[in-house]
């Protein structure tokens, strides 16, 4: 029996220990998608304790904390630090075969040297264990013993960029971009778009009354974030609409949405389908790598919603995605020439072969391929939805040109999680050379391996 977190974690055969050991765990990691907070970095902050740093707006631990019976005055309410902790290490025990189980102790292995198990009984030597070395660690020594050489950040186009650019003047090794989020351009329908135009003509210093107007403040923030050395966008939608329309609409349909008027839901997809159209034409032109994540059902507890906000735990995998209107979007913009480099990512895994033989379709000769099937996500990054993300990936694909896994988190901890991926990884190639389904050929096995853990990612996105 193997012992609990040891240096063979995930790795089940001598193959899978070799290809991790050799390839995959010392390389250095790109970050291309999360969510943690720049002003942090510039700032170099320091956290008090473990409940800051670990379970402050962490709504993974948080769902499983409700499903424990946790009062919610322990997990987002007014409860001491050191209370909220300790349920936490209630809560704990109980998530075996969850990654959050194995996350939390990676974490606590990797940085603060605990190699113990966490629960209610060395809950308090963790605690102060780990507040102890809180207080000559900040978020950038965090980040540097990760071994981190690249992250992007996730940006509202009316962003000032003023930490990245306070990051960028800094003697900070690492490289941090920003990541162009535009979510608020396309919710035409959501209470506060007409603001937030005001918000965005503020920040381009142009006057927004129309359609046109709208994009040439686009265009002004694009070229703004161009500067700031931005590479990648990032949307999230419910699915990836294409709704055929006539440029006049859109200018009427953008006009009454300023003006407060009720929206069809044919008119919220036409805008839609026209926004989304007009931002990946400009990738294109720049160069930017689209992402596109979908299959979300958001915010499902509307009372729990009112009183906690977005982003706290009550979201789900939503439907199955819509093939032919995904087909049908990048259709159109492969015919236009203005296709640009997308990475496709759906939180439902049951469309895991539908985005693998789509994106074949529209792959161009392009190296590492245009089109990328985003890394299993959210409530797939276990074991059993990474293992099948890949399964899928080498049906039906070209494995060795993935570009491999990103934290998606707001916790400058969650770095294991790229560790994580890559003991999975080298397991599931170890089996197909136990079974005999490749050679044994460490030459080719692990210029894979390295490429899918850093190289790929690096040349994709020109860093």
């Amino acid at each position: 029996m193997e012992k609990f977190m040891s240096e063979n974690f995930l790795l089940s055969t001598e193959t899978a220990q070799k290809l991790y050991r050799d390839f995959a765990c010392d390389m250095p990691i790109i970050d291309y998608h999360c969510h943690i907070c720049p002003e942090d970095i510039a700032k170099d902050i320091h956290y008090e304790n473990m409940t800051q740093v670990w379970l402050g707006g962490d709504h993974y631990k948080w769902r499983q904390m409700r499903a424990n019976g946790i009062d919610e005055y322990y997990i987002t309410g007014n409860a001491p630090d050191r209370e909220k902790f300790q349920k936490w290490a209630e809560t704990l025990p109980l998530l075996i075969g969850n990654p959050l189980y194995h996350w939390s102790h990676m974490e606590l292995k990797k940085y603060f040297g605990y190699e113990g198990v966490l629960n209610p009984n060395t809950a308090e030597e963790v605690w102060n264990l780990c507040n102890e070395k809180l207080k000559t660690m900040s978020v950038r020594d965090m980040i540097l013993q990760s071994h981190v050489k690249t992250i992007c950040t996730t940006d509202d186009p009316a962003d000032s960029l003023i930490w990245h650019e306070e990051i960028a003047h800094s003697d900070f090794p690492v490289t941090v971009l920003p990541a162009w989020r535009p979510d608020r351009l396309l919710h035409i329908e959501q209470e506060g778009f007409a603001s937030y135009i005001q918000k965005l003509a503020l920040a381009a210093q142009i006057e927004i009354e129309n359609f046109s107007d709208f994009k040439k403040a686009v265009l002004s923030r694009m070229d703004f974030f161009d500067r700031h050395g931005c590479k990648v966008s990032d949307h999230s939608l419910s699915y990836i609409m294409y709704v055929p329309y006539e440029p006049e609409e859109i200018h009427l349909i953008f006009r009454d949405a300023l003006q407060g008027n009720p929206l069809s839901e044919e008119q919220i997809q036409k805008y839609q389908t026209a926004c989304l159209e007009f931002l990946a034409q400009e990738y294109e032109k720049r160069h930017w790598v689209m992402q596109l994540h979908f299959g979300v059902m958001r915010d499902n507890n509307k009372k729990q919603w009112k009183c906690l906000g977005a982003d706290t735990g009550f979201d789900s995998i939503g439907d199955s995605i819509s093939i032919s209107q995904l087909s049908a979007f990048l259709n159109h913009l492969a015919e236009n020439d203005t296709l640009p480099k997308t990475i496709l990512y759906s939180l439902n895994p049951s469309d895991n072969a539908v985005i693998d033989s789509l994106m074949g379709c529209f792959q161009d000769g392009t190296p590492l391929g245009r089109i990328q099937h985003g890394a299993a996500w959210w409530f797939n990054d276990s074991r059993q939805g990474i293992t099948e993300h890949l399964s899928s990936l080498a049906n039906l694909g070209v494995l060795g040109n993935f570009i491999g896994m990103l934290t998606d988190s707001r916790s400058f901890l969650s770095y294991t999680r790229h560790d994580y991926f890559r003991r999975i990884l080298c397991d599931f190639i170890s089996r197909l050379v136990e079974n005999g389904e490749y050679p044994q050929d460490y030459d080719a096995l692990g210029p894979i391996v390295r490429n899918i853990c850093y190289e790929n990612a690096k040349q994709y996105f020109h860093f």
